[in-house]
């Protein structure tokens, strides 16, 4: 194997029995796929969608052995296509990175060059990664909320899954464009963190539920972002105030939501899919100029842990115990 050519990345394998192992082992650029643009990956970051790869979950990735990592930011080595200059510097995330195509979470990628955007001049790569998938995705559930209208003075913002990348990231951009942002979460001794982060109330995310059984109830927040699911999304919706929006972006407790239309139609309130994968690339490109100006949040180092690639397998196994605190940011380098 040619020392110039081998590459360390996470392999995860298909033992039998429905069991999978994750390690980090040598791989080679003969491994990757042909694709137009080789890249030299610096920095990637862990989100739940790269947790249930790992695992073997095969609505996300249906192909092992697999190197997941739905993000990445690094240096371009080749671009056949032109787009890009060898020793530029480009982020990816979505269409099929770290799904059924090998991610982020290798010091190699080799993607379609359509499927990278040059890295803002305001951005570092690690400050790129520290945002990743997890702050994309809370970037463009508030532009969601704004292109509806929302502005600071409806009132309050809910968010749940406060402590989870989506959430964290969501609660620190909502307070920086001054908005009075409500966090739930089900880990109370998170609270003086979510405070720091810019939320003026924490909130046990059980709360939302005590509506479970009523068509509607008070309405309390001006509109909402959701990362959970569920009976949770039901219960934002139930108490959104009139003209809200709640931004659904998550299904970590369910995908399935059951309730009367009787708040959509009497109070005149939306639920607004946001997705982070399949946008078009220019949205891509002009939401990443967003976080790098008006949406940068100062001191980032703070936002983001960051771990190298020989921990990732530790830390994904935290996405199913319930242990994710904030963004985990992988030094892919670091071995």
């Amino acid at each position: 194997m040619s020392a110039n050519n081998a590459f360390k990345a996470l392999l995860v394998e298909e033992l039998g029995d429905n069991t999978y192992s994750k390690k980090v082992v040598e791989r080679n650029i003969s491994d990757l796929p042909e694709n137009d643009l080789l890249i030299d990956v610096h920095y990637s970051s862990l989100n739940y969608k790269d947790a249930m790869s790992a695992s073997g979950n095969k609505r996300i990735s249906q192909n092992f052995p697999h190197t997941p990592g739905i993000d990445a930011a690094g240096v371009v080595v080749s671009d056949k296509s032109g787009c890009f200059s060898p020793g530029e510097e480009v982020l990816v995330f979505g269409y099929d990175l770290g799904m059924n195509t090998p991610g982020g979470l290798g010091q190699k990628i080799s993607i379609p060059a359509e499927w990278a955007v040059a890295c803002p001049d305001t951005l570092t790569l690690k400050e790129a990664m520290t945002y990743g998938t997890g702050g994309l995705t809370a970037a463009l559930c508030i532009q969601k909320l704004e292109k509806m209208g929302a502005k600071p003075s409806d009132g309050p913002v809910a968010v749940t899954g406060a402590t989870g990348g989506v959430g964290s990231i969501s609660i620190a951009l909502l307070n920086q464009l001054g908005y009075d942002v409500v966090a739930f979460s089900g880990k109370p001794e998170q609270s003086e963190k979510l405070k720091a982060l810019g939320a003026s109330e924490i909130l046990h995310r059980e709360t939302i539920l005590e509506v479970k059984d009523a068509v509607a109830g008070k309405p309390k927040w001006a509109h909402a972002i959701d990362t959970l699911g569920g009976d949770y999304l039901t219960g934002l919706l139930k108490q959104v105030k009139p003209g809200g929006g709640v931004a659904s972006v998550g299904l970590a407790a369910s995908p399935e939501i059951a309730m009367s239309v009787v708040p959509f139609i009497t109070r005149g309130i939306s639920l607004l899919g946001v997705d982070s994968v399949y946008i078009p690339l220019e949205d891509k490109k002009h939401i990443w100029q967003r976080v790098a100006t008006d949406m940068k949040l100062p001191d980032l180092e703070s936002y983001q842990q960051e771990i190298s690639l020989n921990e990732t397998p530790e830390y994904l196994d935290k996405f199913f115990k319930g242990h994710v605190v904030g963004r985990y940011v992988v030094n892919v380098k670091n071995v």
